[in-house]
């Protein structure tokens, strides 16, 4: 039936859409380039409907993987998708956004058939890391996702967007070799590479002596430590964030939402699928370390945003910092930790997707991202300016907003897990109202003095339109977060109990070995 293969229908569209286009579009001239955006639009939007369905159809009160598919690849490589309350909203995220992104570029007239092929594959390679339920197809898809971003910012970024690309490519390429390693060890240990498999395999955690190294947690611990190189850069997080927001200032602002609003998530989903779940006692062990560098990753690059000239470095470094809440709230290990950072993810997708959008807007109009160069903009752009305003809000945290949900849940989950890490980190919220509404003063407010912007036109009906579902998301969120937490809240809560179950079987089993050494 075609609704046993759901999942695939709504991953591939998009590729389907650029295997179309790759073979049938041609030439350059407006009309081309009119096809390639609208077939670009209808494929994406296709994704979306599609999974709408999924949506329907799926049962929350189901902690398990729902409309699994499985088939055996060549190779003996195994082809496995499937979806839980984590990795559905995810999906919805990216079917959701990428319509808009697509409509974000619309103005674009450089090689606009490969720019449209380069983000519906992209599309594909994310929706695949969301859904892939084997280790093999995940690091496929992980991976994957680096080309067509790599492309995005090299070909279409600004001035320095050649350092940018390969400073973007090095530093998660070479983040995720390690991963690969540890991926090859779990298969070798557990002999298969079924992730749902994987879920319920005990990786040993018995003390281990390497190099004259006592590692605590043995192969869990090298094996956490493996996985936490690749999404610790992925995320990004502090120290390993350099490379974000050169990749954000060179990147079209179309591959700037992208990468904020979704391939940022793959290091969250990473924690929350592998990390977490697979390596218990490892997380157990490392999570204080986990939690204050996310501490300091939101006091410090919140510093850095309050110093930052340029519009779009500002939003880059609140990205960072709004991720800090994330790993904090992850590690925290317990339902409102965990609950808030999938929350805190899908609202900063919202959020932040719709921030580059509004740099975007004015930066198609003046070409320049420097704060100094505006001011007054409310005087010729009511509109641009209640929007700005209304995402300006939402990223401090605003009551009634997404924002709000995410950052109180993460606080609530750290200040169970550890209240000094918890006291550090509100003062984040403090530090980005700062950041946020002096860049919004210094744009949007004051006089209109400078004469350049003196003929500057308000946002165009496509604009506009853009930013409708984006405010409405982020509207909605706010004031019924139910629509996200009711469908997490069974997921998390099993992967709490195996969690809290495999801590509570090691301090018995080290508790019998105390006691069997005192006798």
């Amino acid at each position: 039936m075609l609704f046993d293969n759901l999942l695939s229908i709504v991953t591939f569209i998009p590729l389907i859409g650029a295997a179309i286009m790759a073979l049938f579009l041609r030439g350059d001239d407006p009309a081309a380039q009119a096809n390639a955006k609208w077939l670009a639009l209808a494929a994406t939007s296709a994704s979306f409907l599609a999974s709408l369905f999924l949506l329907t159809g799926f049962d929350a009160s189901n902690p398990e993987f729902q409309f699994v598919e499985e088939s055996e690849w060549i190779l003996g490589l195994t082809y496995k998708m499937g979806v839980d309350g984590i990795s559905i909203l995810f999906v919805m995220l990216t079917t959701f956004l990428m319509p808009l992104v697509i409509l974000a570029c619309w103005d674009v007239t450089h090689r606009v058939k490969e720019y449209m092929i380069a983000f519906l594959v992209l599309e594909t390679l994310m929706l695949g890391v969301f859904c892939a339920l084997d280790l093999v197809l995940f690091y496929l898809f992980f991976e994957g996702g680096l080309i067509p971003m790599f492309l995005i910012i090299g070909i279409w970024g600004g001035k320095e967007r050649i350092y940018a690309s390969f400073k973007f490519f090095l530093y998660t390429f070479f983040g995720s070799v390690l991963m690969l390693v540890a991926m090859i060890a779990m298969y070798v240990d557990a002999g298969t590479t079924d992730i749902e498999a994987l879920l319920r395999h005990n990786f040993s955690s018995e003390v281990l002596d390497v190099w004259g190294f006592t590692i605590i947690g043995g192969l869990q611990t090298l094996l956490w430590l493996a996985f936490f190189a690749s999404f610790a850069v992925k995320m990004p997080m502090w120290p390993v964030h350099t490379w974000l927001p050169d990749a954000h200032v060179q990147a079209p602002t179309a591959g700037a939402v992208v990468l904020a609003a979704i391939l940022l998530k793959m290091g969250g989903y990473g924690f929350l699928r592998f990390s977490l779940p697979m390596f218990p006692i490892a997380s157990d062990l490392l999570a204080d370390f986990v939690l204050w560098l996310s501490a300091i990753a939101i006091v410090y690059t919140s510093l850095v945003a309050l110093m930052q000239e340029d519009m779009k470095k500002l939003i880059a470094y609140s990205s960072v910092a709004h991720m800090g809440f994330v790993t904090a709230g992850i590690f925290a290990a317990n339902q409102q930790g965990l609950d808030g950072a999938i929350f805190q993810m899908i609202s900063h997708g919202f959020i932040s997707g719709a921030l580059f959008l509004c740099v975007g807007v004015i930066y198609d109009r003046m070409h320049t991202r420097e704060i100094d160069a505006y001011g007054g903009l409310v005087n010729r752009m009511p509109a641009y300016a209640l929007v700005f305003m209304l995402f300006t809000m939402a990223n401090v945290g605003l009551p009634g907003t997404s924002g709000f949900v995410g950052e109180f849940l993460t606080l609530m989950g750290m200040f169970q897990a550890n209240t000094w890490v918890a006291a550090v980190a509100t003062t984040g919220v403090i530090l980005s109202a700062g950041y946020a509404l002096w860049l919004y003063r210094r744009v949007v407010m004051g006089d209109l003095i400078k004469e350049s912007l003196k003929s500057i036109s308000d946002m165009t009906t496509r604009e506009r339109w853009i930013f409708a579902p984006l405010i409405v998301m982020t509207l909605l969120l706010g004031v019924y977060p139910a629509l996200v937490t009711d469908i997490i809240s069974p997921s998390v809560a099993n992967l709490l109990g195996g969690y809290e179950t495999a801590l509570a079987d090691y301090a018995a089993e080290n508790m019998v070995a105390a006691n069997g050494g005192g006798n």
